[in-house]
């Protein structure tokens, strides 16, 4: 069901978004790949399976009164849009304690308002074509709250249900809605985190480098779009036993993982 559509992705320059460019290219779809790094942009489109079918469109996620108008832009390059894959986002390392409130909204800006704005942006365009499809690219700490992610624990929360209830509204106009949750996959993530003063953590940690690899996450979040299901947990190990152990005994859980977070915090 991929081949021959047009998809958008955001985040596109690295990780997970790279990884769907390569994957979703081979089976045969338009993109139209954004990020702010438009030299980044370009070497994922020329590293892409059939790198003149895509297109290349920058965007800050942060400058949410500009997505109207990237919007219209996105169009404009094949006249519509068949998926948008919210992948785009900032994580985050540091105590709750020593994040001023300004890096807070700054995570929020980016990981919620930003994908929402160009949500709510693009959804005339699907609405009136009666057809669209709305992949989000959110985590298990949508899920669980770590330590060290407070916010973005709590921006993957919000995304969680906003979208759930957008999924409700837009079933009536042929609109699908997919969010999908990664635990710990190996990626730039930690090292282009926030960091409690707002800049660049810098560095691996021990859950991303022991992580899932982003080509088999990315192989899981295709047959997920494929299949349009609606919510999915691509995770092993400790992230996906937390996700269910939480989700089956959430006392008992929390006890437990707090003992853990302990030891963390102490290391930090």
């Amino acid at each position: 069901m991929l081949a021959g559509k047009i998809v958008w992705i955001t985040g596109a320059s690295s990780g997970i978004g790279e990884e769907l460019a390569y994957q979703l290219s081979r089976r045969g779809a338009k993109l139209i790949l954004s990020a702010r790094r438009e030299s980044e942009l370009e070497r994922v489109r020329k590293a892409c399976a059939s790198p003149d079918l895509h297109r290349i469109l920058t965007l800050d996620l942060a400058d949410v009164d500009g997505m109207p108008e990237t919007v219209s832009k996105a169009l404009a390059l094949f006249g519509k849009v068949d998926i948008l894959v919210n992948n785009g986002g900032v994580s985050q390392r540091g105590l709750v304690m020593d994040i001023p409130i300004d890096v807070d909204r700054r995570l929020f800006e980016v990981d919620f308002f930003g994908t929402i704005a160009l949500t709510k942006a693009l959804l005339p365009a699907m609405v009136e074509s009666h057809s669209g499809y709305i992949v989000n690219i959110a985590s298990v700490a949508g899920k669980v709250g770590p330590p060290f992610r407070s916010t973005y624990a709590a921006a993957k929360h919000a995304l969680l249900g906003y979208m759930d209830a957008l999924r409700c509204e837009v079933n009536q106009y042929g609109i699908s809605v997919t969010n999908i949750c990664p635990g710990f996959i190996k990626t730039n993530a930690s090292i282009n985190a926030l960091s409690a003063d707002g800049t660049p953590f810098g560095r691996t940690d021990e859950d991303i480098s022991g992580g899932m690899p982003v080509q088999k996450c990315v192989a899981k979040i295709v047959a997920a779009m494929e299949s349009k299901k609606r919510e999915v947990i691509v995770a092993e190990g400790i992230a996906l036993v937390s996700y269910h152990f939480k989700r089956l005994f959430p006392n008992t859980f929390l006890k437990v993982f707090q003992r853990e977070a302990d030891r963390r915090i102490r290391e930090f």
